[in-house]
């Protein structure tokens, strides 16, 4: 007798070693929880840091806490504890603002590091609006155009008028890897930088900043990494960039002295560069807890159990589904493909809303895209097997 989805979803969980670390979240038994690509679970033991924060640190210390408590090292320390997920040497991350504010920083001074003979921008056509949006602000500030192309057509655009191309790692809707490695080689060639946005790749795959040269990156916390709603993002400077950094948000938090309360602006040295103003201490600390879990992983183990968890969801659901109701948009090729599956479905729309009642958590992008996202320090493959089958379940009840 061949075995049963539900009885390999057992097998495979039975011998995955980052099945443990499930505990370490606040989850509940009768929800599969698909959506850590918008919002990560709760880490089980934040709440009692948070209360240690408030009641002492904020209620006790008060304004010693900047240095007792070191609230004021806060977003280098915590960056510092990005860097290995991201494959990042130390002191080149620091944390604080909104991926937003941070796009906005890497954009200007990319274009401001590459001089005023380049006068063009290549901007991700399929990236979050929001980039988009930034990046038309940053290239008028700057006077430079933007031109809008695939990342697959991108090695292909960019010319001696390039300044920087600003590229999502991983693609919002369907899920698809860019090609960062040779993306990022190409740009070099032309002599343009390459910034990319990291908020669907990091905490999911390896990303490699240093290996492969990456000018600067830009990335959400609250994603992969768990830190929570409204976390602060985190900016990534290479070091070899660092003295050449001209943010044009130069707050006092990034000025060399900044006690000194001088009217002239001097920057300070390296990735405190990219500091603004006051940092957001409670969501910095909350998300500095939260990167506890990521203690012992190593971040090859990740990709690896999402790639089969991704792999095992997309057999289940062709195993499940009638043929024809889903279409997956997610690449088949594991070097494509980041750790999300998206199906396009007719009345995605109420197909979502009723997988969510049922209790398999994912999301919708309108007009027709289910999306999963697959983190795997707290989803198993009996996640995956239930999600597809309560899916098929949701197509059977509602009509074509």
């Amino acid at each position: 007798m061949s075995e049963s989805y539900e009885e390999k979803a057992a097998r495979l969980d039975a011998a995955d070693e980052l099945a443990k670390y499930r505990e370490k979240f606040a989850l509940d038994a009768g929800t599969v929880y698909l959506d850590g690509n918008s919002l990560g679970a709760l880490p089980a033991h934040v709440p009692a840091r948070m209360a240690d924060v408030i009641t002492r640190e904020w209620g006790e210390l008060r304004i010693r806490s900047w240095d007792e408590s070191g609230w004021w090292t806060a977003p280098e320390r915590i960056g510092d504890r990005i860097a290995p997920i991201v494959g990042a040497a130390p002191g080149q991350i620091v944390v604080g603002d909104s991926t937003s504010v941070n796009v906005f920083k890497a954009v200007v001074a990319a274009a401001r590091i590459n001089g005023d003979d380049r006068d063009e921008i290549l901007v991700d056509a399929t990236t979050f609006p929001t980039d988009g949006y930034i990046a038309q602000s940053a290239a008028r500030m700057t006077g430079h155009e933007i031109v809008a192309c695939d990342p697959a057509d991108m090695a292909d655009a960019v010319s001696d008028r390039t300044a920087l191309a600003l590229v999502n790692h991983v693609d919002y809707r369907t899920g698809r890897l860019q090609d960062l490695p040779g993306l990022t080689a190409a740009l070099h060639a032309a002599g343009a930088l390459a910034v990319w946005d990291l908020c669907h790749s990091a905490g999911a795959l390896p990303v490699g900043l240093d290996a492969h040269g990456v000018d600067l990156a830009v990335g959400c916390t609250y994603k992969y990494l768990n830190g929570g709603p409204g976390s602060p993002a985190y900016l990534y400077v290479a070091e070899r960039h660092q003295a050449a950094f001209d943010s044009p948000l130069p707050g006092w938090n990034s000025h060399t002295d900044p006690f000194a309360m001088t009217p002239g602006y001097e920057a300070a040295a390296g990735a405190v560069r990219g500091r603004v103003g006051t940092p957001d201490i409670l969501s910095m600390l909350a998300l500095e807890a939260a990167l506890d879990v990521w203690d012992g992983v190593a971040i090859e183990d990740i990709r690896a159990k999402s790639l089969a968890l991704t792999d095992f969801f997309l057999e289940c659901v062709r195993a499940y589904v009638p043929a024809g109701r889903v279409v997956s948009v997610t690449p088949d090729a594991h070097g494509e493909r980041g750790s999300q599956a998206a199906l396009s479905c007719e009345n995605a729309p109420a197909v979502m809303a009723e997988l969510i009642k049922r209790g398999v958590v994912g999301d919708l992008r309108r007009p027709d895209v289910l999306r999963f996202g697959f983190t795997p320090l707290y989803v198993g493959f009996a996640d995956a097997e239930k999600a597809a089958r309560v899916l098929a379940e949701v197509l059977a009840d509602l009509p074509a």
